[in-house]
């Protein structure tokens, strides 16, 4: 494979990385929205009074924020290795 084609293949790697990295980050935000509506939802239809009520959705909570805490965790691992990724692409650029 020539320089130019080794060249525009980077490239168009690195456009299709930055497509999936926007629409990524637009399906997340719809997706913190629509959490946003249920938990408020969520807040308002809970009989504070109902002790059973408070205590499983103390508990969903709970439980709930440990599977964000994860997603958060794979995130942040996911951009260190794309770092990585692009930093190799643009070293062999330099050859």
């Amino acid at each position: 494979m020539n320089t130019p084609d080794l060249d525009a293949a980077r490239r168009s790697v690195l456009d299709q990385m930055e497509r999936a990295a926007r629409t990524t980050r637009l399906a997340m935000l719809g997706a913190a929205a629509v959490e946003g509506v249920l938990m408020v939802v969520a807040l308002l239809m809970v009989d504070w009074h109902d002790r059973l009520q408070v205590l499983l959705f103390l508990f969903s909570v709970l439980s709930y924020s440990i599977v964000g805490l994860g997603l958060f965790a794979l995130g942040g691992h996911v951009s260190r290795v794309g770092a990585r990724v692009a930093a190799v692409v643009e070293a062999a650029g330099g050859r």
